[in-house]
C-alpha cells in the first residue's frame, strides 16, 4: 500500500472513531446521525456538483449509487440502534468494523474466487477471535452477547457490502459527487425514521446542536478519504487498514464514556488489529 493511501486511511480511521463516540453520547442516536448526515450533505453539495461530469452522472455508475445508498441507509440505522440499545462503544464499534474485514475476505473467496493465502486466512481467524473476546469482555450479564451485539453484527454485514460496492463505484464516478449523491439518498431514505418522533429530533437539536454540527464535518468527510483511498489501493487493504480505529474506540469508550474492562477489551482489540494487519499484508 502506498504511503499516500495509508495516510488517507489512518486519518479516516481517527475521524471515524471520533464521530462514533459523539453518536454514542447522543440522546437519540438516530436523530443525531440523520441530522449530522443531512447537514454534511448540504455542506458538500457545491463541491460535489463541481466535480460532476458535463453529461451528468454516468449510466454505469447508477447501479452502484443505488446499491450504496440502500446499504448505507441500513448501516446508519443499524449503527444507531446498536448505540440506542445500550451497547457500549467499545463493543458495537469493534464488532461492526472487524466483521467487515472478515467478510470482505470471505466474499472475495466465495464470489470473486480470490483464495486467501495462509497469512490472509490467519488474519480472518484472528479477527473472529478478537470479536468474540471483545463481546465476552463487554457483556454485563451471564449471556454471551452484550447489548447491541445483534445490531453490531448487522452493521458489520453492511460494512462489507458497501466497501465492495464503493470500490467499484468510485472507478466510474469521482468520489466527491459519489459521496454527495450517496449522502442525499441516505438522508431521504432515513427521513421517515428520524422524523417519526419529531419531539426527539427537536430535543436532540436543542441539547446537542454544536455536537451535531461537529459530527457533520466528520462523518462523511471520513468516508470521502476512504473513497479516495479506494482509487489508490485494493479494497481489502483499505478496509483492513481502516480498522486501526478499533483500538481508539476502546480507549475512547474507557476514558470518555466510562466503559470498564479496559485490559480485556484492549486485548481483544489487539487481536482484531493483528488480524486486520495480516489481511492487509496478505497477497
Amino acid at each position: 500500500m502506498s504511503g499516500r493511501a495509508l495516510a488517507l486511511i489512518l486519518c479516516a480511521a481517527a475521524i471515524h472513531a471520533t464521530w462514533n463516540a459523539l453518536a454514542k453520547r447522543a440522546r437519540d442516536p438516530i436523530a443525531f446521525l440523520w441530522s449530522a448526515m443531512a447537514v454534511a450533505t448540504l455542506m458538500l453539495a457545491p463541491l460535489g456538483l463541481r466535480h460532476l461530469p458535463e453529461g451528468g452522472v454516468p449510466a454505469e455508475a447508477m447501479p452502484f449509487l443505488a446499491a450504496t445508498i440502500l446499504i448505507h441507509a441500513v448501516y446508519f440505522y443499524a449503527l444507531a440502534r446498536g448505540y440506542a440499545s445500550g451497547g457500549d462503544l467499545s463493543l458495537v464499534y469493534p464488532i461492526s468494523r472487524g466483521l467487515g474485514v472478515a467478510l470482505v475476505a470471505l466474499v472475495g473467496m466465495a464470489v470473486l474466487d480470490e483464495r486467501p493465502s495462509a497469512l490472509g486466512g490467519l488474519g480472518v481467524a484472528l479477527v473472529v477471535i478478537g470479536i468474540v473476546a471483545i463481546a465476552l469482555a463487554s457483556t454485563r450479564s451471564a449471556s454471551v452477547l452484550g447489548p447491541g451485539t445483534g445490531w453490531a453484527l448487522l452493521t458489520g454485514l453492511t460494512v462489507a457490502a458497501y466497501s465492495l460496492v464503493d470500490k467499484m463505484g468510485v472507478t466510474r464516478l469521482h468520489p466527491m459527487p459519489y459521496l454527495v449523491i450517496m449522502g442525499g439518498g441516505m438522508s431521504l431514505l432515513l427521513a421517515p425514521a428520524a422524523l417519526r418522533a419529531r419531539g426527539a429530533l427537536a430535543r436532540e437539536w436543542r441539547a446537542n446542536w454544536r455536537t451535531i454540527l461537529l459530527a457533520s464535518t466528520l462523518n462523511l468527510t471520513s468516508y470521502l478519504l476512504v473513497l479516495f483511498a479506494f482509487r489508490l489501493a485494493k479494497a481489502g487493504y483499505v478496509v483492513a487498514a481502516r480498522e486501526s480505529s478499533i483500538v481508539l474506540s476502546v480507549l475512547i469508550g474507557w476514558r470518555w464514556l466510562g466503559e470498564g474492562n479496559l485490559a480485556r477489551r484492549l486485548a481483544g482489540a489487539a487481536v482484531v488489529l493483528a488480524g486486520v494487519a495480516c489481511v492487509a499484508l496478505a497477497r
